[in-house]
């Protein structure tokens, strides 16, 4: 079973439709038994990095999450929170990831613009969680921020600067792009995420 955390930040409803059309089974919780004995754990999310981190922190999730031994996706500002901070709100976020979380800065004479809305391209892949996924595939991203490349990159994209748009750390994963919405390559990621 993957517990899908339920902490008041949106998209729940596409991330329980991508799961259904893969034909896994998940649980939507807020609760910290559950999560710590689910087989894998989602943590979505859209929105504000500050209020998302206070939403973590008024029903104790922050201390669970960051000591899970299974499979964790965080995807969206679900994986900026598990980064050491964000620009967002002067955000100080869960830490797994080591990589700061910056503003995308729009630039008029290149066509860049905030928020980045669309499709664009994962490069430089790696990771079980891409098995199956080409070199510059197109995954959907919604975002006006974004983690910094670290060692723990492992996959890039471009919008203005490049910047993480995968991100690995031992049994914790992030995705700034939105599988749930990236058609079949999107459902490829998620499905290895059930496998891993």
């Amino acid at each position: 079973m993957t517990a899908i955390v339920d902490y008041d930040t949106g998209n729940l409803r596409s991330v329980c439709n991508a799961l259904g059309r893969i034909g896994a089974e998940y649980i939507i919780t807020s609760d910290p038994k559950v999560i710590r004995s689910a087989r894998r754990v989602l943590l979505p999310g859209v929105g504000e990095a500050s209020s998302a981190m206070e939403k973590l922190r008024v029903r104790g999730l922050c201390e669970v999450l960051t000591t899970l031994t299974q499979p964790v996706l965080g995807i969206c500002i679900g994986m900026q929170l598990m980064c050491r901070g964000s620009e967002e709100g002067d955000a100080r976020c869960l830490g797994i990831f080591d990589t700061d979380v910056r503003r995308l800065m729009p630039c008029k004479e290149e066509g860049i613009k905030v928020p980045h809305m669309g499709w664009n391209r994962v490069e430089e892949i790696s990771s079980p969680l891409f098995k199956g996924v080409d070199n510059g595939a197109f995954v959907y991203f919604v975002h006006s921020f974004a983690p910094d490349l670290c060692n723990e990159t492992i996959a890039s994209s471009q919008h203005g600067r490049k910047f993480s748009s995968a991100l690995q750390k031992r049994n914790f994963y992030g995705t700034q792009f939105h599988p749930e919405k990236s058609g079949i390559v999107g459902d490829i990621i998620l499905h290895n995420f059930m496998e891993l």
